[in-house]
């Protein structure tokens, strides 16, 4: 019988296959570097985070697919020129960085007997570098990025984070709406996120 955790990642599956088609321009390349995301990174199975949103088991791939949905969706309200293609790229890839490196994963597992009340930890054997810069690391290398792409997957967090300041007022349309779409991810579709971990929690 198929169990919870097995419909799950299907669903997951499902709609980023949805999103992986939308890349048309590019699509050789981008199959490369998914090839490599979904093969050699934790991608498809890492948290979002250690203790905030989605911090469970394919957290950081639910929460990918839900800030390119969104992104998708205002983008076709207020903004139809701008390429599905490129929403779809930097929305995917820009928390890449949250994978760590290959063999060596940012977010390690607590035992269920651990004393610490957070699902995971953060790797401190690990080269330290910002999420989205390791993200833009890691695909840049494999990827032909423009720079709006560049500028939306390196400024993705916005004015919550200090280093961002430079950017301010110079964003471009893309970058305001991987901003605000992973805002809107994380703030509110993925809020309950207490009773994800716990249904997670169940499914394993």
């Amino acid at each position: 019988m198929t169990d919870q955790k097995d419909i799950r990642t299907a669903g997951l599956m499902k709609r980023l296959k949805v999103l992986k088609d939308k890349v048309v321009e590019r699509r050789e390349q981008f199959e490369k570097l998914m090839e490599f995301v979904e093969k050699e990174t934790v991608y498809l199975t890492a948290p979002a985070s250690t203790k905030y949103h989605l911090n469970c088991e394919q957290g950081l791939l639910e929460h990918s697919i839900n800030v390119a949905e969104t992104m998708l969706k205002i983008k076709a309200a207020i903004a139809p020129e701008i390429s599905d293609e490129s929403c779809v790229i930097v929305a995917l890839m820009h928390d890449l960085g949250k994978t760590g490196m290959p063999g060596n994963p940012l977010y390690i597992k607590n035992p269920p007997d651990s004393k610490y009340k957070n699902p995971y930890y953060w790797n401190g054997n690990l080269t330290y570098l910002s999420v989205p810069v390791r993200s833009l690391y890691l695909v840049a290398q494999r990827f032909p990025l423009t720079e709006e792409e560049v500028q939306a997957i390196v400024y993705h967090d916005g004015q919550y984070v200090e280093d961002n300041r430079s950017v301010a007022t110079n964003e471009t349309p893309l970058t305001l709406l991987l901003q605000y779409a992973d805002t809107w991810s994380g703030f509110v579709l993925e809020e309950n996120f207490d009773f994800l971990v716990s249904s997670a929690s169940q499914m394993v």
